[in-house]
């Protein structure tokens, strides 16, 4: 865990937040951290049926608990032990690209360099995998997700739409960190 200097608030010091690996016995926190946050933010950027949609496709046990046993590292942010936000990356088959899948943090925690940890945190891992480059895909409409990771280094390298059913549409920037070392 990174030791960098915080804007936590009132009571709570840096030696109060940890990241650590979540397992099958968190999913039950992730989905419940994914419903307030999804519902929280993304209203405005995606219709709520589609909200509801991917809450369903990518939050569902089997999905989370499947993504784990294939070697997604799911982690959970805690503060004072308790969950605030959640990360799930993967290195590619090749080792030289970390995916970034997701990277959420509850709104009230906006603000106090939490992302920013997580982000560091991420490119620690990769560096320590032997990795050269991190990518996500952040909805073309999120623009302070956009705005946070140009600040951390990304840049947006493509523009991406996929079809993930039921009429969905996920209208992407592809944003990479390269190189990370």
């Amino acid at each position: 865990m990174a030791s960098e200097s915080l804007q936590l608030g009132v009571g709570a010091s840096n030696a109060d937040v940890s990241i650590r690996q979540a397992g099958p016995a968190d999913i039950p926190v992730l989905r419940s951290l994914a419903e307030r946050i999804w519902r929280a933010h993304y209203p405005g950027i995606i219709t709520h049926a589609q909200i509801d949609y991917m809450l369903a496709w990518m939050y569902s046990p089997t999905t989370i608990a499947r993504e784990m046993a294939e070697g997604i590292t799911w982690e959970l942010l805690q503060l004072a032990r308790r969950p605030v936000g959640y990360l799930a990356y993967a290195r590619d088959t090749k080792g030289t690209t970390v995916k970034l899948n997701k990277l959420y943090l509850l709104p009230e925690w906006h603000g106090h360099g939490l992302g920013k940890l997580m982000l560091n945190h991420v490119r620690a891992q990769a560096i320590a995998w032997g990795a050269q480059r991190i990518h996500l895909n952040v909805n073309k409409a999120n623009s302070i997700a956009i705005r946070a990771y140009e600040r951390a280094g990304f840049q947006v390298i493509e523009s991406v739409r996929n079809d993930i059913g039921a009429g969905h549409i996920m209208d992407d920037y592809l944003m990479a960190w390269e190189p990370i070392s």
